[in-house]
Parts: structure tokens; C-alpha cells; sequence
């Protein structure tokens, strides 16, 4: 294999990735404020219905792991084009699913072309100079945290209308069409905005798939980032999995459930500041105070929801004070799961430049198995033993991403003109 030599930073807009970003990763979030309504259409109980999260989930683990090592060995606007086209196909053919089977089947597919986020998102460092690249990586961050909040409120929201509208088709079923014209909408978008991007290594795609391995193998800070994103992010997937049948218990539908997309959004402006301090202060603070707030969190949303299930038990309930106290955790518990994310992505970006697209394989791929592990886990724990089961989980999995981050590696690297270097403890 051979390098390509370096050439002069294309021209694109940061804040445009972010749109791509948003608009890919948005696709594996859509189902999680209708999982009960896809449940009622299919006769199908909590445990059944939320595996249409982890079929999404272990699709896009799947499609990082096909499909982003190609950023380094293919032409990637092409590439970035052929993968939102096959975006929007699927969305449409989930939104037509006759089955329960035939409908996971489909998450899984659309969740494997959702992987074009992870090609679009390596873009970013490579448009910025070596002492921005945290900035940028955090406004691209940016865009893709919004997409994965904002979700969950258009599923919500435009759910709650259709099923004003009509009730001949199932709202959900809405949502998905909806959904697929926005996909194609972005692709003359990206045709006209974004440059043409050469791949930075001249190699096949056997040889780059071998070299994920070796990867892994000799840069143990990529290891270490792998197991504390799967486990942070493992957390956050238990919550969203499970939000609706926790709300369904206090008599609130898809609409609010995806309304707590929209509050987290308010979290995700946190990114671009998280960025900054990651480039003054170096990621590993970033990460740190992150899985604190992770924690805090849920130790925050077990106790409002043990507060509300009392009041409902007295007969006094009071559905504003659960909202705000639980909105509350919801931007904490954001915030938390941004800093992990772009701390992670900072720090593995700067070890080999030529290698980002694949390093970002590795990175998202072990990120969203540990995402499908507790997704799939999280509704079967909600089923038998109720908040108090899915809180475990969620607890267990933070207290071990903590364990690994603090007997993780004290130095780290950056890069300076596209080589990594040796850098101080940060």
C-alpha cells in the first residue's frame, strides 16, 4: 500500500457535514419514541417490539464495519452519494414492512447504509489545522448529536399528527416515509456542496480490512476508547429503549417521548465547547468529567422515577414537576454521552491520520455493539423487574467505563502537519 501524497484542504463547510452527519444517524433513532405502536400493530409485547432498536443498532455495527473502511481507499463524496441514495430506499421499504420479522430485517439494512455518518464525520480533521481539529471535530459533533436527539422529537411529533390525520395507516409508517424524502432531499445537496475527496491511501479493500486488525493490535489508545464509548454508549441506549414504555406507565404517548429528544438537543450545544477544552486541556479531562455526569444522571432518573411511581401509587401524581425533574436528567445525561464521544473521537483521530476512516470503523463499530448488547438487554429488563432492572444495567455498565478510563494510558498523541508526535499527560 501507498500513501497519498498530501495536497492543499479542500474547501467545505464545517457546519454542512454536521447536516450529513445529523441526517445519516438520525435513520437508527427514528423507531425508539414508536416502539409501543409498532408493538400494537404487529401484537407484539415491550421485549419483542424493542428489538427493532437492536436490529438498527446491530445494522449500523455491521455497515461501520463494511462499509467506513472505504473513506480511506475510495473517492468519498461517490461514495457518501451511493449510501444516502440506498438511505432513503430502505426507510421507504421499513415504512411498507408487513411483519414484525420483515420490519427488522429492514431496520437492520437501513441501520448498515446509516454507516455513511462515519464516513462523512472523519472529514472534519482533515479541514482543519492540527490545533483546531477538537473545534472541528466538536461542530461536526455537533450536528451529528442534534441528529441523533432530533430524532426521536420528528418521530414523536409527526407520529402524534398523523395520527390525527388518518388512522387507516399506522403513524409509524408515516414517520419512515417522511423520513426517506428527507434522505434524498440532501443528495443534490451534496453534490453541489461538498468537494471531491480522493482517498488519502492508495490501497485495496482486502488489504484495508486486514489492517483493521492491526490497528487495533498496536495503538492500545484505540483500544481503550473502543471499551469506554461501548460501555458510555451502552448506558445511553438502555435509557432511550426504554423511555417510551417508562412514559406509557405514567399515560404519555410517542409525542412527549419525543419531545425529550428536543431537550437533549439543548445538551448537544455542549460539543463545540467540549471541543475547545479538549484542545487546551486535552481529551481525557473532556472524558472524565463526562462519565461523571453520565453517572449522576442516572442516579438522578432512578430516583424521580421511584418519586413518581409513589405519586402515581398515591393517587397524586403530577405529570409537570416528573417532566421538568426528568428533562433535567435528560441534559445531564447528554452532555455526558457528547463529552465521551468527542473526547474518544479527538484523541483516536490524531493517532494516524491516513487511517482515520478506519480507525473510526473500529472505534463506532465496538461503540454501537456495546449500544445493541444493552439495547437488547434494556426492554427484557423493563419487562421483568421495571426501572429497577433497567437502572442496574445502566449503573453497571458506567461504573465499568469509569474503571477502564482511569487504568487507562496517562500519554496520548496529536498530530502536526498529518504526523503523530508524542504528547504530554493530559
Amino acid at each position: 500500500m501507498s500513501e497519498v501524497r498530501p495536497q492543499a484542504k479542500p474547501h467545505a463547510h464545517l457546519a454542512f457535514l454536521g447536516l450529513c452527519c445529523g441526517v445519516g444517524v438520525s435513520t437508527i433513532y427514528l423507531c425508539q419514541p414508536l416502539l409501543p405502536e409498532m408493538g400494537a400493530t404487529f401484537g407484539a409485547n415491550a421485549a419483542a417490539a424493542g428489538q427493532v432498536g437492536v436490529a438498527t443498532q446491530v445494522g449500523y455495527a455491521l455497515g461501520m464495519l463494511s462499509f467506513v473502511p472505504m473513506g480511506d481507499t475510495r473517492e468519498r463524496r461517490g461514495l457518501i452519494l451511493k449510501m444516502f441514495a440506498a438511505v432513503s430506499v430502505a426507510l421507504l421499504l421499513e415504512a411498507c414492512a408487513p411483519t414484525l420479522t420483515m420490519l427488522l430485517i429492514l431496520s437492520a439494512v437501513s441501520g448498515a447504509m446509516a454507516a455513511v455518518t462515519h464516513i462523512v464525520l472523519p472529514i472534519a480533521p482533515d479541514l482543519a489545522e492540527p490545533h483546531e481539529r477538537g473545534r472541528a471535530v466538536g461542530i461536526v459533533m455537533t450536528g451529528l448529536l442534534l441528529g441523533v436527539l432530533l430524532a426521536r422529537t420528528f418521530a414523536g411529533w409527526v407520529a402524534d399528527l398523523a395520527a390525527h390525520l388518518t388512522t387507516r395507516v399506522a403513524s409509524w409508517r408515516v414517520v419512515f416515509a417522511v423520513a426517506a424524502l428527507f434522505s434524498a432531499a440532501l443528495l443534490p445537496a451534496i453534490r453541489k456542496l461538498m468537494p471531491v475527496l480522493p482517498p488519502k491511501q492508495h490501497m485495496t479493500y482486502p488489504d484495508a480490512m486486514r489492517s483493521l486488525w492491526v490497528l487495533l493490535k498496536t495503538e492500545p489508545l484505540l483500544r481503550e476508547s473502543c471499551a469506554v464509548g461501548a460501555l458510555a454508549f451502552g448506558t445511553f441506549s438502555a435509557f432511550w429503549n426504554t423511555l417510551a414504555f417508562v412514559l406509557q406507565v405514567h399515560g404519555l404517548g410517542a409525542g412527549v417521548t419525543g419531545s425529550f429528544g428536543l431537550v437533549g438537543a439543548a445538551g448537544a450545544l455542549i460539543a463545540t465547547y467540549a471541543g475547545k477544552l479538549s484542545d487546551k486541556r486535552g481529551p481525557r479531562l473532556v472524558i472524565t468529567l463526562a462519565l461523571v455526569a453520565l453517572a449522576l444522571s442516572f442516579a438522578g432518573i432512578y430516583v424521580t422515577e421511584r418519586v413518581a411511581a409513589g405519586a402515581q401509587a398515591a393517587g397524586h401524581f403530577a405529570a409537570w414537576p416528573y417532566l421538568l425533574t426528568l428533562a433535567a436528567m435528560v441534559v445531564l445525561l447528554d452532555i455526558g454521552m457528547q463529552g465521551v464521544q468527542l473526547g474518544n473521537q479527538t484523541r483516536i483521530f490524531a493517532l494516524q491520520p491516513a487511517a482515520r476512516s478506519r480507525i473510526n470503523t473500529l472505534y463506532m463499530t465496538f461503540y454501537f455493539v456495546g449500544g445493541a448488547i444493552a439495547s437488547a438487554l434494556s426492554p427484557v429488563l423493563w419487562q421483568h423487574f421495571g426501572i429497577a432492572g433497567v437502572t442496574a444495567l445502566e449503573v453497571a455498565l458506567v461504573a465499568l467505563a469509569i474503571l477502564r478510563h482511569v487504568t487507562g494510558l496517562r500519554v496520548e498523541r496529536t498530530v502536526h502537519d498529518d504526523t503523530a508526535e508524542p504528547m504530554a499527560h493530559v
